[in-house]
């Protein structure tokens, strides 16, 4: 289960959408989430979904490489689906005991599980395709008029790129953790769900120590570099945008008034 969350995991590969400036990367990420709740239409999220399959193909990564991520949410994914389609109000279909699936409410659980998906994948695509080096220019960057309202834009970049960075790291050293006790005699996977949760318990003290004991490593290992925030520090590759740069912000463009025109105003 741990090895199927791909956040924060980097695909290293030779790509257009690998060699595209972050920031196009981030802006395409944002613009992607937001039409996905501007379109409310099977129609819009058909070019939604071209659009996302697109960008996969052009990214060279395995589609089963990023499905895989989403058995991490797939309890939250049945969850929403459920919860619309019992709970919203319309015209019945189908009663069950005292529930009631109603023809809004199977319309409404589709679009939902549709999103989140193209949500997740979507994502995925960013940070398989983008170093946490270059994800840390490219935040630093697009919030860089910030910092006239005395915003600490390079720190808020770094917390996020460390946060990301140690998602694997975290992941592998519970997969470690998980095998050492199951070795003595710990049991994960019987009983119930109370049951379970509370085997985790012992699991989280020396998970704990670990992330501690890397995040004091790495405080010192930045100050043994003389690091001291973002003041007067200067780049060694700047990010420079480039004619596949621009080409990449046309092809957007082009999607969110196709997907806006399909999803909202031809249907």
């Amino acid at each position: 289960m741990l090895r199927d969350i791909t956040l924060g995991q980097y695909y290293q590969t030779e790509s257009v959408v690998h060699r595209l400036d972050p920031r196009v990367k981030l802006i395409a990420t944002i613009v992607f989430i937001i039409s996905l709740f501007l379109v409310d239409s099977f129609p819009g999220y058909l070019i939604a979904g071209l659009f996302l399959a697109f960008a996969i193909k052009l990214s060279h990564v395995p589609f089963k490489f990023m499905v895989k991520g989403m058995k991490a949410i797939l309890f939250l994914l049945i969850f929403t689906v459920i919860f619309n389609l019992f709970l919203t109000p319309g015209q019945p279909l189908v009663s069950i005991w005292r529930l009631t699936i109603t023809k809004e409410g199977l319309e409404t659980a589709v679009k939902m599980a549709i999103r989140l998906s193209f949500l997740i994948i979507g994502s995925s695509v960013m940070t398989l395709t983008t170093t946490p080096n270059n994800l840390t220019d490219g935040m630093e960057s697009l919030m860089k008029p910030l910092r006239r309202l005395r915003v600490p834009v390079h720190e808020i970049a770094m917390m996020m790129s460390i946060a990301l960075r140690f998602i694997p790291i975290l992941l592998e050293e519970t997969d470690k953790i998980m095998k050492a006790q199951m070795a003595r005699g710990a049991d994960f996977d019987s009983g119930n769900l109370i049951q379970k949760a509370k085997s985790l318990v012992p699991l989280l003290v020396p998970l704990f120590i670990s992330a501690f004991r890397r995040a004091s490593d790495l405080a010192m290992a930045m100050e043994a570099r003389c690091y001291r925030g973002g003041e007067g520090r200067t780049k060694m590759k700047p990010l420079i945008y480039k004619r596949r740069d621009h080409l990449a912000f046309f092809v957007l463009l082009l999607y969110l008034v196709l997907a806006v025109a399909v999803g909202r105003i031809l249907f």
